[in-house]
């Protein structure tokens, strides 16, 4: 009995994946994309190791779908799971996240259950694979559900309540149920033929979501580009550039850049990423726009000369923008928003010394955070007695704008209730006194 034991011992380990059934390497990368984010808190458009044995692009996007999806909704998915467990598992086990993907699809994805949970549990072992099985068994059987309006990570739901009030929590939830719809920017006030959707602002206009980008008309032929409405704000609070200068501060993706350049500005776009701006070099190609892109951290490159107009999107904590990438609730800590808010005050005040007297400087940030917004122009201000708040006209935008700072504008996720949301956004305007 013992030589036979030895005997088996020193056979090759069958491969437990051999009759996986097709489609688990996508749930396979979709839950390495779910423990970068959950564990290792990585973005994540910049996880994309978990996905790079994947050859088909369909596969890649229905993995990233799965894993974003699962964000959206985790603290409702992890109510499930506790509902059914006698002990709850730990926030970070393997077992949980893959039931956190086999319940979004079977309950959001219209995934039949059985697909689901049979791609399941190849991506655990024989023990969390019976407590996989009968959790979700169980829970099918209850015929569980997912409810319609998400629940917030409940760090954020404070956070924000503290701030704001329980409205922007109940705004935050609707907004974050389902992915936005698509936001494009205009060289000309008019959008081109062929294209149909809702205009909310002049030079904007908001589509359904879609495929794939470069199959939506006028496209190759550069008439367009994707931004939310939020983030196109920023650079229209600058007016018309009539050959004036101006500098795009933290410039890519180029959304802003390319709204200035077609306002008629001579603008130098700044970032400290090569590979970021070779995005914006490619998208000023296919517009037919120019600027200059220089390569260079704002802390330490300064202009030749003072310009017109600056516009600083400085880099934050991204909360603002969770519609469309929800790890950043699973991710962001106060600490990280803290330090950010250090470096929007440093950059902000070495940028005001670039502007020429008399002229506009615009400071924005995807944030939902006052530390990043509100606080960083009131910092400003108070340190720079050369600058003064301008105010924001209604006729410039028309959003709603905080009445006790008409300096400041904020752009809310329950903006545009009936046509679809906007990103969270703070924008402050100064005007240098000279």
């Amino acid at each position: 009995m013992s030589a036979v034991k030895k005997t088996d011992a020193r056979r090759p380990r069958p491969n437990l994946y051999e009759s996986e059934p097709p489609g688990t390497d996508t749930r396979r990368a979709a839950l390495a994309l779910l423990d970068a984010v959950l564990r290792k808190g990585l973005p994540l458009e910049a996880a994309g190791s978990a996905t790079a044995r994947l050859t088909r692009p369909d596969d890649k996007a229905f993995a990233l779908a799965i894993a974003s999806e699962a964000l959206r909704r985790l603290p409702d998915l992890d109510a499930l799971i506790d509902s059914a467990t006698q002990r709850n598992l730990p926030d970070d086990a393997r077992a949980r996240n893959v039931l956190r993907i086999a319940l979004v699809q079977a309950l959001r994805m219209g995934t039949p259950p059985h697909a689901a949970i049979s791609t399941a549990l190849p991506m655990v072992e024989s023990g969390p694979r019976r407590l996989v099985h009968g959790v979700f068994g169980a829970l099918m059987r209850r015929e569980a559900l997912l409810p319609e309006v998400p629940t917030l990570p409940l760090p954020v739901a404070l956070r924000w309540e503290k701030a704001w009030g329980p409205q922007l929590v109940a705004d935050a939830a609707l907004a974050i149920a389902e992915p936005p719809p698509l936001d494009l920017c205009f060289q000309s006030d008019q959008p081109p033929q062929g294209l149909e959707g809702i205009s909310l602002l002049p030079g904007h206009l908001r589509l359904p979501r879609a495929g794939a980008i470069a199959d939506v008309p006028g496209y190759s032929e550069g008439q367009w580009w994707v931004q939310d409405i939020s983030a196109q704000m920023p650079a229209r609070l600058l007016g018309e550039g009539k050959g004036r200068t101006a500098l795009d501060l933290c410039a890519a993706p180029g959304g802003k850049t390319m709204q200035l350049a077609a306002a008629g500005f001579k603008v130098t776009a700044v970032d400290s990423s090569e590979t970021r701006l070779e995005r914006v070099r490619e998208n000023l190609a296919r517009t037919r726009l120019e600027a200059a892109l220089i390569a260079a951290d704002v802390m330490t490159w300064q202009p030749k000369e003072q310009v017109d107009a600056i516009l600083l999107d400085a880099p934050c904590s991204a909360t603002g923008i969770f519609r469309r990438h929800p790890d950043v609730l699973h991710r962001v800590r106060p600490s990280a928003i803290a330090e950010l808010a250090e470096a929007q005050k440093a950059m902000l005040l070495r940028a005001a010394d670039w502007l020429k007297p008399g002229g506009t400087l615009v400071y924005s940030v995807c944030s939902l955070e006052p530390q990043e917004g509100e606080q960083v122009a009131e910092h400003f201000l108070a340190s720079r007695d050369d600058y003064e708040a301008y105010p924001v006209a209604s006729p410039e935008l028309p959003v709603a704008r905080d009445a006790d700072a008409p300096a400041n504008m904020r752009c809310w996720p329950g903006a545009y209730p009936d046509a679809g949301g906007a990103d969270g956004f703070f924008i402050g305007r100064f005007r240098h006194r000279g």
